[in-house]
């Protein structure tokens, strides 16, 4: 391979943000946070180890995932209680806020809607920052394990993997066949799990996760929501996944309901404003 002569300099360009975020609606966090103060429990599922399981939670309510009984990551979907067709979109809501999510940021729905879905609002993981590999936890970047890239690689036939484990959450929800349900599973939000891009070859890397028995990620529902998280066969994900040699934990989905009128002025949000002409 020839280097081109002027090529240190086309490196050195410096990087400009795709999409600077300043405009983005800000949520209104001091709102959440005392609605929050004055939140019921109204209901739980547990999410068995390599398993998964749908949960509801209504526009203005609060949902938590948390970890118990040992280390474990979750793969969450999330669509529109009302309209499957809307669900959460990882790749813009990764483009608008980074690789790994926290606090005060937002996950984002499929067009034509884009429109916030649900709002972090509070993260006891939010310390762990970017460590010396480059890792972070809460990522948008994975798409969740599936048989089909296990049988790929390895020639298995593994059925457990979250994808499929959300399909038959999705589907004993809803009522639709395998086949029906598996279309709308969609790219994940990786939660409590380790991960980033090797410095040198940019692979995709997942290390053991921070999360200990008691940690949490609890969102605020801007809109009506359907969720299904996978307890994910890898466990905290330290050697591998797709298999049932990694040791697994339960998951916990909480949802909470705000006394009336702790929400004053709060609206969910509408679907995106854009025409859809697109240029005709």
């Amino acid at each position: 391979m020839t280097l081109p002569a002027d090529s240190k300099a086309r490196q050195a360009i410096r990087p400009v943000i795709c999409y600077p975020n300043e405009t983005l609606p800000k949520p209104d966090m001091p709102l959440y946070s005392a609605a929050r103060e004055t939140a019921q429990k109204i209901n739980e599922v547990i999410i068995p180890a390599r398993e998964a399981a749908c949960f509801h939670v209504n526009a203005g309510q609060f949902f938590r995932i948390t970890s118990v009984e040992g280390p474990q990551v979750g793969d969450l979907n999330l669509w529109n209680a009302h309209d499957l067709s809307e669900r959460f979109y990882s790749g813009k809501t990764r483009a608008l806020h980074g690789t790994h999510i926290t606090t005060g940021e937002r996950l984002w729905s499929s067009f034509p809607c884009l429109r916030p879905m649900a709002t972090i609002t509070a993260d006891t993981l939010g310390w762990y920052g970017i460590d010396q590999y480059g890792g972070s936890v809460h990522d948008v970047i994975g798409t969740r394990c599936d048989p089909y890239t296990g049988n790929l690689l390895a020639g298995t036939q593994y059925h457990h993997c979250c994808h499929s484990n959300l399909i038959r959450a999705l589907a004993d929800e809803t009522g639709m066949s395998l086949a029906q349900a598996e279309p709308h599973i969609h790219d994940v939000l990786n939660v409590f799990m380790c991960t980033g891009f090797t410095r040198d070859t940019g692979q995709y890397f997942m290390k053991a996760s921070p999360v200990r028995p008691g940690d949490y990620l609890e969102f605020f529902a801007e809109i009506d929501l359907l969720g299904a998280l996978s307890a994910c066969p890898g466990g905290n994900c330290s050697t591998g996944h797709s298999s049932d040699e990694a040791a697994c934990y339960p998951l916990l989905v909480e949802v909470f309901t705000p006394e009336a009128g702790s929400l004053t002025g709060w609206q969910s949000p509408p679907k995106n404003g854009y025409d859809q002409t697109h240029g005709r």
